[in-house]
């Protein structure tokens, strides 16, 4: 790759994805079994209708995202209504090859350094700098008062999603699933120090929302499996 395809590509990247909110919109796509609406996506996000068609169009009209039409479940023939439109993932690749590979070097290197300096409280001071991360990013965001426990895991979810999770709040249940984490094979290598980050990160945000609760991820045990964060 040359530096000015590269470039270009970096380009491309940033304005297709530079925005938090919309970064989060491809990742929820993307990771979702199915194609998804864009009822879901502003329910998801808590944003208007209006407002996610805009980003999902966005993210078509870069190539990252296509259109499908479905008809309502259970409803066909005549008078059967206008199809809902849905969105699903392309096969566009949105990782750049030479920063995609140092970013991962990067942090591989990092916990190592990590547990070399205190190898008896690296998972304590994961936690902590994710702790710290979290009540940045919640400020950077926004959050106050949310109103119970559902709003608050659900402003966290589109939180972490912003910041590349694909991770969604279970209605009902006192835990996110993750079912994408950003950092890829680095977690496999070391869960015991990146979830206790990423515990960090939601006992931040959370405590932004005045949720003060223990926060416990448990990491896949399968590769397909997703990551359980319980509340």
């Amino acid at each position: 790759m040359d530096t000015v395809q590269f470039d270009r590509q970096v380009s491309d990247l940033a304005s297709a994805l530079g925005d938090a909110t919309r970064r989060g919109i491809y990742v929820t796509v993307r990771e979702s079994p199915e194609p998804i609406t864009v009822s879901k996506i502003a329910e998801l996000f808590d944003i208007h209708a209006n407002v996610a068609r805009h980003h999902l169009d966005h993210l078509v009209a870069d190539g990252y995202l296509r259109v499908s039409r479905k008809r309502p479940e259970g409803r066909s023939g005549p008078g059967a209504g206008r199809p809902a439109k849905h969105y699903e993932a392309t096969s566009k690749d949105v990782s750049v090859q030479f920063p995609a590979r140092r970013y991962d070097l990067l942090a591989e290197l990092m916990l190592r350094v990590v547990e070399r300096i205190a190898p008896d409280n690296a998972g304590a001071i994961a936690e902590e700098v994710g702790r710290e991360y979290g009540r940045e990013l919640a400020a950077e965001l926004g959050f106050g008062n949310e109103a119970g426990y559902e709003a608050a895991a659900r402003a966290v979810a589109t939180a972490m999603m912003g910041v590349g999770f694909g991770i969604e709040a279970q209605p009902g249940g006192h835990r996110l699933v993750t079912r994408h984490c950003p950092f890829g094979a680095t977690a496999d290598a070391h869960p015991d120090i990146v979830c206790r980050l990423d515990q960090g990160m939601v006992s931040g945000l959370l405590e932004r929302t005045n949720q003060h609760s223990l926060v416990i991820v448990t990491p896949h045990s399968e590769e397909d499996d997703a990551c359980l964060t319980e509340i």
